[in-house]
This record gives structure tokens, sequence and C-alpha cells, in this order.
């Protein structure tokens, strides 16, 4: 079996190294968005190109193919703990590849399978429900099926229609059937991308994101204080929308103005003086603590997330961090720190938070709202919150406040009973 985690050995490989993801890219000769998908274990990976990225990082081919053992039990090992399975019973795992090899694959196979399924149908019943072009290819479809039904009943009930009306009637049915397979081969390509029925359906937020990760939220140019925003933008290939540019124009542009305020070298120097302490920082700066949580994400070794939402709800910029589950449409859990936080603008809001999942993964979250934009008279503030998301490395030992229990969004949480919920999860207990 071909190890299935090559691919995230690579990203590693890569991080350690301080490569960007476009700097390796280029150098082997492939697309950042390629490699994008070979490091997200979404494309097979061997021959020339496998021995290329391994001269390229310094390091033995097989140092990123090896392992699948290692992988193995460790998938095993996630699957007797989703069961419940005791302790003693999980160190057996090793003990059961060595003597069952066959059986171990298949069961590995079969759990990374079911892990598959449930994302795909947390996925696709979060985009049916927020999703705003399926939202409106289903209407289409809907509208379109009901015209063809009225028009299709006024033929069956009145034998008596002059043949001038009959034939409108019967062009409107052709004419309407034509627009209902158009409008349900776009919603299958929205539903299916792979089927290759329709164009790019990732949101432009998402394409956003995908850009931004491919350069690990760092941009030299940006740092230095020299970047054509709009050529970095407009020479992207994940950017396939004017929204898309529109958005990474937003986001490169507050990044620049960040760095004019707090270079990464000075930051990684008072994260060596003072710690992770978004106050400290900002203090330390003479910056806003919003600004220090932007700053953060562009050190990858950190490893934390950022979310940044307005008043409405709309989270306005994702960076997730493993374990903490971000909605992909729609807003997130309104007892995040993220949303309290648009209650007392300018405070620094800190919670200990615990994220329901197979792991239950133990965050630090720090939030705060600050007025963006310029104030006028009799005119409300606009609002973002921004929060920043700190794995805690050693949840067993973690010392600290008690952790408050949050969700991703109702949508796709499973908790049963919280006051906050606002429409029914598709995930049932034992899911």
């Amino acid at each position: 079996m071909r190890d299935a985690l090559t691919g995230t050995r690579i990203r590693d490989r890569r991080v350690m190294a301080g490569t960007k993801q476009s700097a390796l890219a280029r150098e082997i000769g492939i697309s950042a968005s390629y490699l994008n998908l070979i490091e997200h274990n979404r494309r097979r990976i061997g021959g020339k190109l496998l021995l290329d990225i391994a001269a390229a990082l310094g390091v033995e081919p097989a140092a990123l193919t090896t392992g699948a053992e290692a992988a193995m039990i460790a998938t095993l090992r996630e699957a007797g703990s989703g069961a419940a399975m005791a302790e003693g019973e999980l160190d057996r795992a090793e003990d059961f590849v060595g003597r069952f090899p066959g059986w171990a694959d298949a069961l590995a196979l079969a759990h990374r399978k079911l892990a598959g399924l449930e994302h795909t149908v947390e996925v696709l019943s979060d985009r049916l429900a927020h999703d705003p072009e399926v939202a409106a290819s289903v209407h289409e479809v809907l509208s379109t099926a009901a015209a063809i039904r009225s028009t299709a009943s006024i033929l069956a009930g009145d034998k008596d229609l002059p043949e001038e009306w009959r034939d409108r009637f019967h062009a409107n049915i052709d004419a309407d059937s034509r627009r209902l397979a158009d409008s349900s081969k776009a919603l299958v390509g929205f539903l299916d991308p792979e089927t290759g029925e329709a164009a790019h359906t990732g949101s432009p937020q998402e394409d956003v994101e995908a850009f931004l990760e491919a350069q690990n939220y760092v941009f030299d140019a940006i740092e230095a204080g020299e970047a054509d925003i709009a050529q970095i933008v407009k020479d992207a290939p994940e950017l396939t929308s004017v929204a898309a540019r529109y958005i990474a124009q937003g986001v490169l542009q507050r990044m620049g103005v960040d760095s004019a305020k707090v270079s990464l070298p000075a930051l990684r120097g008072g994260l060596d003086d003072v710690g992770l302490d978004p106050t400290a920082l900002a203090a330390r700066f003479r910056v806003s603590v919003a600004c220090i949580l932007r700053r953060l994400i562009s050190m990858p070794d950190l490893g934390v997330g950022l979310v940044v939402a307005d008043r409405a709800g709309s989270l306005l910029f994702r960076k997730g961090v493993e374990g903490f589950t971000l909605p992909r449409f729609g807003a997130g859990c309104p007892l995040w720190p993220l949303f309290q936080a648009f209650g007392a603008p300018g405070q620094v809001l800190f919670q200990r938070v615990r994220m329901p999942s197979r792991e239950e993964g133990l965050f630090d979250c720090f939030a705060t709202a600050e007025p963006v934009g310029y104030v006028d008279v009799n005119t409300p503030p606009l609002l973002q919150s921004t929060m920043l998301i700190v794995p805690v490395s050693a949840p067993e030992d973690a010392a600290g406040p008690s952790p408050f229990h949050v969700g991703p969004a109702c949508r796709i949480c499973p908790a049963q009973q919280c006051q906050s919920r606002r429409e029914p999860s598709i995930l049932s207990e034992g899911f």
C-alpha cells in the first residue's frame, strides 16, 4: 500500500526547511496549486516528481514515503478511540498490524472511507443549507418544474384550447424543459465538481484561502514594503473570480499596513521576550491587539488559526487549525469569544475552549473587536472582531481555567443539549 501521508510529510519537511510552497513548486517545475493538492494528500505522487521533491528538500526519498505501517497503526488507534475502546486494547494495534497486515489494511481503509464520507455529508449538507449558488440553482430548478407542470395542467385539462394557444403552450414547455435541463446540469456540477459538467465551484473566500495557504500567509515583497499588490492578485492562479480578487486585495492591503507597523523579525523578538501574550506584544509595539493577532498567522511555526467577523456574523477571514472546525458557509458558533467581543469593543477576551471532535481538541482563544474605517456623526461604527486560535499542545497536562464547550456551527455540531442552537444538526448521536 502506498503511504497516504506522503503529502503530509512533504509539507512538514518544507515547513521545517523554511521553504515557501510557491518556491518549492517553482524549483521542481509544477504549479503551487498542484503542490498544494499533493501536500493535502489529494494527488498521488511517485517516480521522478518524488525524487525531484526529495532533492529540493535535501532528504532521501524514503524519508517521504516510508512509515506506512506507523500511519496504519495511528489510523487503527484512531478508529479504536472513536469506538470507545479501552486503552489496553488500543496498545495492541501494533501487534494486530504485525500479525494480520491484510485485515489491518482493510480496517484502516474502511475507517478512512468512513471519515471521508462523514466529511462529505457535512460539506454537502452545509453547502445545501448555505451556499448561495446552490440555493439559486435549486430555486431555478423548482420554479422551472412548477412552470412546466402548470402549463401541462392547462393542456391536459382544457381539450377545447384553440390551436394557436396550444402551440404557444407547447413552445413554453419546450423552452422550460431546456431551461430545467441546463439548471439541473449546473446543480450537479455544483455538488460534484469532478464531473466536469460545470466550472470551478469553490467560493471566492475558499479561493482566497487556497491562495494565502500556498504562500504560508507570508509575502516577502509585502514584508519589505515593495509589493505591487494588484499584480500579485492578478498573477495568482487560485483567484479565479472578480470576487476572489477583490477579497484578496483587501486582505493583502491590510497585511501591508500591519507589516509596516510590526515586522516579522521584531515580532519574533517580542515572542522570545514575552511569549505568546497578545496584550503584552501590543503594548510593546504600540499597536492594537487585533493587529498582533493578524500578524501571528504569518509565522507558520506557531500553528495558530484566525477568524475575523463583522457584526452581522459573517466570517470575513478564516485560517483554520487542525481540530477547530470552521464552517464552510454562514456564521460560526455564537458561543465563540469572537462574537462575545462585539459586546465590549476594545476589550480583550480570553477563553479556553473545547471543540467536539474525535480528539476533543482544546484551544486558547483571544478575541477583540475594533472599529474599522472612518467614524461619522450619528453613524454606528463599523466593527470587526478578530479571534486567534491557539492549540493547547498537551491537553491532558494543561493547567488553567476549565474549558468552555463550543461547537463549529449548529449544522455540523454534534452537541445535543445547547441553548444557543439555531437549527438541527445533520450529525446524529454516535454518527
